[in-house]
Protein backbone atom coordinates (compact mmCIF):
# COMPACT_ATOMS: atom_id res chain seq x y z
CA UNK A 1 0.00 0.00 0.00
CA UNK A 2 1.24 3.28 -0.96
CA UNK A 3 1.31 5.91 1.72
CA UNK A 4 -1.13 8.67 0.83
CA UNK A 5 1.11 11.21 2.49
CA UNK A 6 3.78 10.73 -0.16
CA UNK A 7 1.43 11.97 -2.82
CA UNK A 8 0.76 15.27 -1.14
CA UNK A 9 2.74 18.30 -2.32
CA UNK A 10 5.29 19.66 0.10
CA UNK A 11 4.55 23.13 1.36
CA UNK A 12 7.44 25.45 2.07
CA UNK A 13 6.91 28.01 4.77
CA UNK A 14 8.37 31.35 3.73
CA UNK A 15 9.16 34.09 6.19
CA UNK A 16 6.63 36.92 6.24
CA UNK A 17 7.33 39.80 3.84
CA UNK A 18 8.59 42.95 5.43
CA UNK A 19 5.88 45.49 6.08
CA UNK A 20 6.30 48.99 4.66
CA UNK A 21 6.02 51.37 7.52
CA UNK A 22 4.44 54.73 6.71
CA UNK A 23 6.11 56.35 9.67
CA UNK A 24 9.42 56.66 7.88
CA UNK A 25 11.15 53.32 8.71
CA UNK A 26 12.61 51.71 5.60
CA UNK A 27 14.84 48.67 5.97
CA UNK A 28 15.18 49.42 9.59
CA UNK A 29 16.42 52.98 9.03
CA UNK A 30 14.30 55.87 10.32
CA UNK A 31 14.02 58.93 8.04
CA UNK A 32 12.45 61.07 10.71
CA UNK A 33 15.76 62.33 12.05
CA UNK A 34 17.06 63.10 8.56
CA UNK A 35 13.92 65.08 7.69
CA UNK A 36 14.19 66.95 10.97
CA UNK A 37 17.78 67.85 10.25
CA UNK A 38 16.83 69.05 6.76
CA UNK A 39 13.97 71.17 8.11
CA UNK A 40 16.17 72.71 10.77
CA UNK A 41 18.71 73.65 8.13
CA UNK A 42 16.02 75.32 6.00
CA UNK A 43 14.72 77.31 8.98
CA UNK A 44 18.15 78.32 10.21
CA UNK A 45 18.72 82.12 10.37
CA UNK A 46 22.09 81.55 8.76
CA UNK A 47 20.52 80.05 5.68
CA UNK A 48 21.12 82.39 2.67
CA UNK A 49 17.51 82.14 1.51
CA UNK A 50 16.21 83.08 4.97
CA UNK A 51 18.60 86.02 5.23
CA UNK A 52 17.60 87.24 1.77
CA UNK A 53 13.89 87.12 2.64
CA UNK A 54 14.50 88.99 5.90
CA UNK A 55 16.45 91.70 4.13
CA UNK A 56 13.73 92.06 1.52
CA UNK A 57 11.09 92.51 4.22
CA UNK A 58 13.19 95.12 6.03
CA UNK A 59 13.87 96.99 2.79
CA UNK A 60 10.19 96.94 1.86
CA UNK A 61 9.13 98.18 5.30
CA UNK A 62 11.76 100.93 5.29
CA UNK A 63 10.81 102.07 1.79
CA UNK A 64 7.13 102.10 2.66
CA UNK A 65 7.74 104.09 5.84
CA UNK A 66 9.96 106.57 4.04
CA UNK A 67 7.36 107.05 1.32
CA UNK A 68 4.64 107.67 3.91
CA UNK A 69 6.76 110.29 5.70
CA UNK A 70 7.60 111.97 2.38
CA UNK A 71 3.91 112.16 1.44
CA UNK A 72 2.98 113.65 4.82
CA UNK A 73 5.67 116.31 4.42
CA UNK A 74 4.75 116.98 0.80
CA UNK A 75 1.06 117.45 1.43
CA UNK A 76 1.57 119.33 4.70
CA UNK A 77 4.21 121.82 3.59
CA UNK A 78 1.62 124.32 2.36
CA UNK A 79 0.00 124.58 5.79
CA UNK A 80 3.40 124.70 7.48
CA UNK A 81 4.43 127.74 5.44
CA UNK A 82 1.45 129.78 6.62
CA UNK A 83 1.67 131.32 10.09
CA UNK A 84 0.33 134.50 11.69
CA UNK A 85 0.98 136.33 14.93
CA UNK A 86 -1.84 137.63 17.13
CA UNK A 87 -2.70 141.21 16.28
CA UNK A 88 -1.71 144.00 18.67
CA UNK A 89 -1.52 147.75 18.24
CA UNK A 90 1.72 148.86 16.63
CA UNK A 91 3.78 151.85 15.58
CA UNK A 92 3.08 151.22 11.89
CA UNK A 93 1.70 148.75 9.37
CA UNK A 94 4.23 147.84 6.67
CA UNK A 95 3.15 146.71 3.21
CA UNK A 96 5.87 144.41 1.91
CA UNK A 97 6.50 144.67 -1.82
CA UNK A 98 4.78 142.24 -4.15
CA UNK A 99 1.32 140.75 -4.71
CA UNK A 100 -0.24 144.13 -5.38
CA UNK A 101 -2.97 145.08 -4.50
CA UNK A 102 -3.68 142.28 -1.97
CA UNK A 103 -1.15 143.36 0.66
CA UNK A 104 -2.12 147.03 0.44
CA UNK A 105 -5.81 146.17 0.80
CA UNK A 106 -5.09 144.14 3.96
CA UNK A 107 -3.00 146.97 5.40
CA UNK A 108 -5.83 149.43 4.77
CA UNK A 109 -8.26 147.13 6.60
CA UNK A 110 -5.96 146.91 9.62
CA UNK A 111 -5.55 150.70 9.57
CA UNK A 112 -9.32 151.20 9.60
CA UNK A 113 -9.54 148.80 12.55
CA UNK A 114 -7.17 151.07 14.48
CA UNK A 115 -4.10 148.83 14.80
CA UNK A 116 -1.63 151.57 13.77
CA UNK A 117 -1.68 155.32 13.00
CA UNK A 118 0.36 155.07 9.79
CA UNK A 119 1.31 152.77 6.93
CA UNK A 120 4.82 152.31 5.55
CA UNK A 121 5.66 151.24 2.02
CA UNK A 122 8.96 149.96 0.65
CA UNK A 123 10.29 151.07 -2.72
CA UNK A 124 11.33 148.28 -5.09
CA UNK A 125 13.98 148.96 -7.74
CA UNK A 126 12.33 146.59 -10.23
CA UNK A 127 11.04 146.90 -12.81
CA UNK A 128 11.42 150.68 -12.57
CA UNK A 129 15.19 150.72 -13.15
CA UNK A 130 14.92 148.59 -16.27
CA UNK A 131 12.03 150.60 -17.66
CA UNK A 132 13.86 153.87 -16.96
CA UNK A 133 16.78 152.65 -19.04
CA UNK A 134 14.30 152.09 -21.87
CA UNK A 135 12.89 155.60 -21.48
CA UNK A 136 9.57 154.29 -20.16
CA UNK A 137 8.11 156.06 -17.15
CA UNK A 138 7.18 153.76 -14.27
CA UNK A 139 6.09 155.29 -10.99
CA UNK A 140 6.92 152.19 -8.94
CA UNK A 141 4.88 149.62 -7.07
CA UNK A 142 4.81 151.79 -3.95
CA UNK A 143 3.06 154.53 -5.94
CA UNK A 144 0.25 152.21 -6.96
CA UNK A 145 0.06 150.70 -3.47
CA UNK A 146 -0.43 154.23 -2.12
CA UNK A 147 -3.28 154.75 -4.56
CA UNK A 148 -4.87 151.51 -3.36
CA UNK A 149 -4.53 152.62 0.26
CA UNK A 150 -6.14 155.97 -0.46
CA UNK A 151 -8.93 154.23 -2.34
CA UNK A 152 -9.50 152.02 0.71
CA UNK A 153 -9.85 154.98 3.06
CA UNK A 154 -6.31 155.67 4.31
CA UNK A 155 -5.49 159.42 4.36
CA UNK A 156 -2.43 160.37 2.25
CA UNK A 157 -0.66 161.93 5.25
CA UNK A 158 -0.66 158.53 6.99
CA UNK A 159 1.27 156.87 4.12
CA UNK A 160 5.08 156.94 4.10
CA UNK A 161 7.61 155.34 1.73
CA UNK A 162 10.84 154.07 3.29
CA UNK A 163 14.26 154.58 1.71
CA UNK A 164 16.57 153.29 0.27
CA UNK A 165 15.22 151.09 -2.54
CA UNK A 166 15.00 147.36 -1.90
CA UNK A 167 15.42 144.23 -4.03
CA UNK A 168 14.11 141.41 -1.83
CA UNK A 169 12.57 140.64 1.57
CA UNK A 170 15.93 140.68 3.35
CA UNK A 171 16.49 144.23 2.10
CA UNK A 172 13.06 145.23 3.37
CA UNK A 173 13.85 143.95 6.87
CA UNK A 174 17.10 145.94 6.86
CA UNK A 175 15.17 149.10 5.94
CA UNK A 176 12.21 148.63 8.29
CA UNK A 177 14.08 147.81 11.51
CA UNK A 178 16.12 151.06 11.69
CA UNK A 179 12.96 153.09 11.00
CA UNK A 180 11.67 152.14 14.44
CA UNK A 181 12.90 155.14 16.44
CA UNK A 182 14.34 154.28 19.87
CA UNK A 183 12.16 155.27 22.77
CA UNK A 184 8.93 154.93 20.82
CA UNK A 185 6.69 151.96 20.17
CA UNK A 186 8.97 149.45 18.50
CA UNK A 187 6.25 147.13 17.16
CA UNK A 188 5.37 146.87 13.48
CA UNK A 189 2.82 144.80 11.62
CA UNK A 190 4.31 143.25 8.48
CA UNK A 191 1.65 142.49 5.88
CA UNK A 192 2.47 139.91 3.23
CA UNK A 193 0.87 136.94 1.49
CA UNK A 194 0.15 133.55 3.10
CA UNK A 195 3.02 131.37 1.87
CA UNK A 196 5.52 134.19 2.52
CA UNK A 197 4.73 134.58 6.22
CA UNK A 198 7.11 131.98 7.66
CA UNK A 199 10.08 133.33 5.72
CA UNK A 200 9.30 136.90 6.80
CA UNK A 201 9.31 135.87 10.45
CA UNK A 202 12.58 133.94 10.05
CA UNK A 203 14.31 136.83 8.29
CA UNK A 204 13.22 139.32 10.95
CA UNK A 205 14.66 137.13 13.70
CA UNK A 206 17.89 136.64 11.76
CA UNK A 207 18.43 140.19 10.52
CA UNK A 208 16.81 142.39 13.17
CA UNK A 209 17.40 140.77 16.57
CA UNK A 210 16.65 143.20 19.38
CA UNK A 211 15.48 145.91 16.96
CA UNK A 212 11.80 145.74 17.66
CA UNK A 213 8.90 143.36 17.47
CA UNK A 214 7.37 142.23 14.20
CA UNK A 215 3.78 141.00 13.96
CA UNK A 216 3.48 138.99 10.76
CA UNK A 217 0.08 138.95 9.06
CA UNK A 218 -1.19 137.49 5.80
CA UNK A 219 -3.55 139.15 3.35
CA UNK A 220 -6.95 137.56 3.89
CA UNK A 221 -7.76 137.95 0.20
CA UNK A 222 -4.78 135.86 -0.90
CA UNK A 223 -6.13 132.91 -2.98
CA UNK A 224 -3.26 130.59 -1.97
CA UNK A 225 -4.70 127.23 -0.84
CA UNK A 226 -2.31 125.68 1.70
CA UNK A 227 -4.23 122.38 1.82
CA UNK A 228 -4.24 121.79 -1.94
CA UNK A 229 -1.31 123.85 -3.17
CA UNK A 230 -0.32 121.25 -5.81
CA UNK A 231 -3.56 121.72 -7.78
CA UNK A 232 -2.43 124.80 -9.71
CA UNK A 233 0.87 126.15 -10.98
CA UNK A 234 0.59 129.47 -9.13
CA UNK A 235 0.46 127.88 -5.70
CA UNK A 236 2.99 125.17 -6.59
CA UNK A 237 5.55 127.71 -7.81
CA UNK A 238 4.97 129.80 -4.70
CA UNK A 239 5.68 126.82 -2.43
CA UNK A 240 8.88 125.98 -4.32
CA UNK A 241 10.05 129.60 -4.15
CA UNK A 242 9.40 129.83 -0.42
CA UNK A 243 11.15 126.54 0.37
CA UNK A 244 14.22 127.70 -1.55
CA UNK A 245 14.06 131.06 0.22
CA UNK A 246 13.88 129.38 3.63
CA UNK A 247 16.83 127.13 2.80
CA UNK A 248 18.83 130.20 1.81
CA UNK A 249 17.88 131.97 5.05
CA UNK A 250 18.76 128.96 7.21
CA UNK A 251 22.12 128.74 5.45
CA UNK A 252 22.90 132.38 6.31
CA UNK A 253 21.79 133.98 3.01
CA UNK A 254 24.73 132.83 0.86
CA UNK A 255 22.68 133.53 -2.28
CA UNK A 256 22.20 137.18 -3.20
CA UNK A 257 19.92 138.85 -5.75
CA UNK A 258 21.35 139.22 -9.24
CA UNK A 259 22.80 142.65 -9.81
Amino acid sequence: MVNDHSQRPMLTLLPPAPRICTTGVIFGVSTTGRDSMHGSQMASPDNPATVSRSRSRILFATSGGGLAVALVILFGVGRWLVMEDPLVKARAIVVLSGAMPLRAMEAAKLYRQGYAPEIWLTHSTEPGATLEEMGILFAGEDHYSALVLIHEGVPPEAIHTLKPPIVNTADEIKVIAPALAPGKDDTVILVTTKAHTRRVRLLWRRLAPGQGRAIVRAASGDPFDPRHWWRNTRDALEVVREILGLLNAWAGLPLHPAQ
